[in-house]
């Protein structure tokens, strides 16, 4: 896949797929999989994908228009870029709140080479006059740009190069409809199994070149939210301790240290999700709390808790929503060892 060499700056609005970043980033790109056989987790996905793929390779055809929705970290873009690779094209990135008028994303379509993948990660955040150029972008690969104002105003179409716009999301929910109808593909990403997290761990050990134990990657599987994103992060922190505290392996005795460092429990929980915990537990009585009482007596926003601490608690049978509130269940009373609870009436 031919990937151009630029960066971000204060003004760009397209980037490469590898193009320079923090280390983090870099990080990140390094350990990513470069084709399907080595991308682990979301089997059905990645089944589906392929059929795609071919069948758009035998007809000499772009692929179509795909979406990719579900919680961060489980692979959005990575996907994005085994897709590119797969259909030998390039990939451009962008985000939805990095296109702040028409004349952005009119200018990266035109850019665009045939058969080229354009990658919009939080596309439910694109604004309208934006989201709108997509439209005839996106079934016709022509933009409507308006020339003039008033009554002199005209209308000229410009045609765009045939491609692949590859949408990002976290809530598919906030997507227009007119918008995901034109979606030929639309793919839900899954949490990933432990065992799946545990052979991503052993890869990426084996990439970065540092000998972890089998006891070792257990156990940071469990405590990865079964994300891989989370999973690589962990590993790379256990890599300092293990380096500088340690023999510079990663042990079950490096891993468990370096959590209780990083505040991470057994479970996954970080400090933020132990603080709401505690918060709902020890303050509310387990709750029912509304959501801007629980914001305010932990001193995050509303937004934060709603989008990336919940959706975690909920799915581990921590937290329920209940019509009058969040409400901690017997588990996290349990988990946080503060033996059974009787609610207050």
């Amino acid at each position: 896949m031919a990937i151009e060499e630029e960066v971000y700056s204060s003004d760009d609005t397209v980037v490469s797929a590898q193009s320079g970043g923090d280390e983090a980033e870099v990080f990140e790109n390094i350990l990513r999989p470069k084709d399907f056989e080595h991308y682990i987790g979301q089997k059905e996905v990645k089944n589906n994908l392929k059929v795609f793929v071919e069948a758009a390779k035998k007809r000499d055809e772009v692929l179509d228009h795909t979406i990719f929705y579900g919680p961060p970290g489980l692979g959005k873009t990575t996907l994005s870029m085994i897709l590119a690779t797969e259909m030998g094209s390039n990939l451009r990135v962008t985000s939805g709140p990095a296109l702040e008028k028409p004349g952005d994303l009119a200018s990266i379509l035109s850019n665009l080479n045939e058969g080229d993948f354009l990658f919009i990660d939080e596309i439910h955040r694109l604004r309208m006059p934006v989201e709108e150029v997509l439209y005839t972008a996106m079934e016709d690969f022509a933009i409507d740009i308006v020339i003039g104002k008033g009554p002199s105003a005209r209308t000229m179409r410009i045609n765009v190069p045939k491609f692949t716009l590859i949408g990002a999301t976290t809530q598919i929910a906030k997507i227009s409809n007119p918008l995901r109808d034109r979606f030929g593909h639309v793919e839900k990403l899954r949490y990933y199994e432990k065992d799946e997290v545990a052979e991503i761990i052993r890869r990426s050990a084996e990439i970065l070149g540092v000998k972890i134990e089998d006891d070792a990657r257990e156990l940071l599987a469990y405590s990865c939210r079964c994300t891989p994103r989370i999973a690589n992060r962990l590993l790379r922190r256990m890599r300092d301790f293990a380096e500088v505290l340690y023999s510079g392996d990663i042990t079950e005795v490096v891993v468990k240290e370096g959590l209780k460092s990083l505040s991470v429990d057994s479970k996954g929980l970080d400090f933020a999700d132990q603080e709401y915990l505690k918060v709902l537990c020890e303050k509310f009585n387990g709750g029912p709390a509304g959501l801007s009482t629980l914001s305010a007596a932990i001193g995050e926003d509303e937004s934060t808790l709603e989008d990336s601490i919940e959706p975690f608690l909920i799915r581990e049978g921590l937290l329920q929503k209940t019509p009058r509130g969040r409400q901690a269940t017997e588990a996290a009373f349990q988990h946080l060892g503060l033996g059974s609870h009787t609610r207050l009436v």
